[in-house]
């Protein structure tokens, strides 16, 4: 980075002026990227402040019996290529000031060589006020019981702890995927109003277990954890304590691994807690060992271990990469870019220090931005459906924050920046044009759009085969996976029982046949009766022969007979209804897709351009869909179980459907003919997705009509 100017015009307000570092301040050695930095810790305020060598170089010169101007002339002197010029120092003994790490009676008239720094310190409070999801409130220090726990906590941050981990959270894993799932089907209930406690409860256990995780490790390596206290995210009071003093730690790895430890232990008692699960049956501790398991998994994987967010993944990714203040440095390289590139500033100044380290830094602001837009969204309408009204407050809130004060700051620093003083006119220009080619990119030109639904690939003529009397599966007739006649045998069933039936019924009708010729010419005043018997017992003889014939199961129409399981039943006794196959015409298909309330507008107005079907397993083959026909009406059991969460599909279905076949919301069905591709057999039940191509239309008024259709779904207005 070009070292700032040597002169300054300001440099007679602070040249006569007798600082010094404050006393008990500690100084360690650092390395960055292959390069020397000093680090400065202020014990009481757990502060860190970092400079290169030649900086500390003039710092450490101070004392009170010098003034700044002959330190500095000294420096020149020893170091004139190293020694930091006139701005930089202004600069550099203000950060210190406002750092808490300088002693010394602040003149009136220097005071305002720190005017900028105090609007940055009123930016940072405002953005703290305005940030009311996340407040923190300190409320004791755990140092001490840190130090009289580590004896025997210490023990177990070491290599024996380390197998012992791995031992216990690879079995943990083990037994999740025996139970993957058990896991699956109760996570759909764990929203559910009777286990929001547990659910609280699982949250508080684990992240105060985190929590210390980070505080152990921390002391464990020599750093020092004087705060703990309560974090009010998304208005839920949760644990926290400040383990920032592993800043100051030398050794790169000991900062990973402090940042790491909070999964690190989360992990673990998840992985206990998995057992715990596993080895219950239902009820309070069941359910109170998964939540603890959910609240592990999901928020490590959402918040914890992902750098876009400033938690644990962020530092251990600054300390990967040696690049601190990650976050802070990718906004001031996304306005260097702004101002070099775009403003034509060409004395803009990158804060990378190099090439490499510009591109992460610039990829780091891009994605943590669009990131945190899309996870705080998700956090907005997670509280609105549970708050409306703190709900509508956070909404309010993000949006002065996100839109309104940066396009305020934005108009400010384009009509009074001094940075600008002679790339004004373009700064403007170059603006103006953007949110015009944006406003017209997102609102004017039209832009093709397409949804996908999920469904299921059906022969038009199927029909399930089941056996409609009870039996013994005696011989299969008709080998699955061949072609049948209509009428073809397919399976022969025995049921003694039913023959026995049928013996005793037919001689029924035998014998009441005789008496009624025997008494025909004698005792005619008999018949009447005698031939409401026969009429009875022939029913009953007729209802017998069906269910003869049915030990027969026959194949209804011409098809493929289909029968995956149908060799272990040989010899099995079969209830009456059970499921045994199905006969499958391949001559023709039709895919039935479950399209969602939201985008069966677009299908009623005609508004597609085409469709294209894509089977799971077969992406790159793609199937012409024609003739789709809209079933009226909103549906609500599935075309197949295959589509529903239970069985690995996209569509949630009610929990105590044990079928996995009714789907929490209406949806409409949609069926098209299948036109079969060379190369790709069709076979009837295969899951895929369809996607329509729907007419051109601008972002803009699609994304609003996505935000009416999503607040009147939700919540009806």
């Amino acid at each position: 980075m070009p070292e700032l100017q040597t002169f300054s015009e300001s440099w007679y307000r602070i040249a006569g002026q007798r600082i010094c570092l404050r006393p008990g301040i500690r100084v360690s050695r650092q390395n960055f990227r292959g390069e020397r930095w000093m680090v400065l810790q202020n014990p009481f305020s757990n502060q860190f402040f970092r400079m290169r060598p030649a900086a500390y170089d003039f710092v450490a010169r101070l004392t009170r019996d010098r003034t700044v101007e002959e330190v500095w002339k000294q420096c020149l002197e020893h170091a004139p290529d190293e020694a930091p010029g006139q701005e930089a120092v202004i600069q550099l003994l203000a950060q210190l000031y406002h750092a808490n790490l300088l002693q010394y009676d602040l003149a009136a008239d220097t005071a305002q060589l720190f005017k900028r720094y105090e609007q940055v310190r009123q930016r940072q409070t405002r953005a703290t006020l305005l940030n009311l999801m996340f407040l923190r409130i300190p409320l004791l220090d755990p140092d001490r019981f840190l130090i009289k726990a580590m004896p025997v906590i210490g023990k177990l941050i070491s290599p024996i702890g380390a197998l012992l981990w791995l031992f216990v959270v690879g079995f943990g894993v083990k037994t999740a995927v025996d139970h993957w799932g058990d896991l699956r089907l109760q996570s759909e209930g764990v929203l559910a109003p009777g286990n929001l406690l547990l659910l609280y409860l699982g949250l508080i256990f684990i992240k105060t277990i985190h929590e210390f995780g980070h505080a152990f490790f921390c002391r464990k390596f020599g750093g020092e954890v004087h705060v703990m206290g309560i974090l009010f995210m998304i208005f839920t009071p949760m644990p926290y304590v400040d383990a920032s003093s592993s800043w100051g730690f030398r050794e790169r790895w000991k900062k990973v691994l402090v940042g790491c430890a909070g999964m690190i232990t989360e992990l673990f008692f998840a992985a206990i807690m998995c057992f715990v699960w596993a080895k219950t049956g239902r009820g309070t501790l069941h359910s109170l060992a998964y939540n603890i398991m959910f609240v592990a998994s999901v928020s490590t994987i959402v918040f914890n271990i992902n750098p876009l967010l400033r938690y644990d993944g962020y530092y251990i990714l600054s300390d990967l990469l040696e690049i601190p203040n990650l976050y802070q440095r990718s906004l001031l390289q996304l306005r260097y870019l702004a101002e070099r590139y775009a403003f034509g500033l060409k004395k803009a100044e990158s804060p990378a220090h190099s090439r490499r380290e510009s591109i992460w830094i610039t990829v780091y602001g891009l994605a943590s931005g669009v990131y945190r837009v899309v996870v705080f969204s998700a956090i907005l309408l997670f509280v609105a459906d549970r708050f409306l009204l703190i709900g509508i407050l956070m909404a309010i809130i993000c949006l002065i924050s996100w839109i309104f004060v940066p396009m305020f700051g934005l108009m400010r620093y384009l009509a009074a920046s001094p940075r600008l003083e002679r790339q004004r006119l373009r700064a403007i220009a170059v603006t103006t044009a953007f949110a015009a080619i944006l406003f017209v990119g997102l609102g004017v030109v039209p832009v093709p759009g397409h949804f996908r639904a999920p469904g299921v690939l059906q022969a038009k003529t199927w029909s399930g085969v089941i056996n409609e009397a009870p039996g013994r599966l005696e011989k299969i007739a008709a080998e699955p996976g061949q072609s049948v006649r209509t009428g073809q045998v397919l399976l022969r069933l025995r049921n003694p029982e039913i023959e026995s039936e049928h013996n005793s019924s037919k001689a029924n009708v035998a014998e009441i046949q005789a008496r009624i010729l025997a008494a025909m010419p004698t005792n005619t005043a008999n018949l009447k009766p005698l031939y409401s018997q026969l009429e009875s017992a022939q029913k009953r003889m007729q209802r017998v022969e069906r269910d003869l014939a049915a030990l027969e199961i026959r194949a209804r129409h011409d098809g493929i007979w289909i029968s995956p399981t149908v060799r272990e039943w040989n010899g099995r006794w079969l209830p009456r209804g059970t499921e045994l196959g199905m006969v499958v015409d391949p001559s023709s298909f039709e895919f039935a897709a479950t399209v969602l309330q939201e985008d069966v507008d677009r299908l009623f107005g005609r508004q597609m351009s085409g469709s294209e079907l894509r089977l799971n397993g077969e992406s790159g083959v793609k199937l012409k869909v024609n003739q789709l026909k809209i079933v009226p009406g909103g549906q609500q059991n599935l075309p197949s179980a295959a589509l529903s969460w239970r069985a690995g599909g996209e569509v949630p279905t009610q929990p105590q459907d044990t079928e996995g076949r009714k789907a929490i919301e209406p949806f409409f069905e949609v069926r098209g003919d299948v036109a079969p591709a060379g190369g790709l057999t069709l076979l009837h039940g295969r899951s895929g997705k369809i996607r329509f191509n729907t007419e051109s239309q601008p972002l803009l008024s699609r994304g609003l009509r996505r935000l009416y259709q999503l607040l009147q779904k939700r919540y009806q207005i």
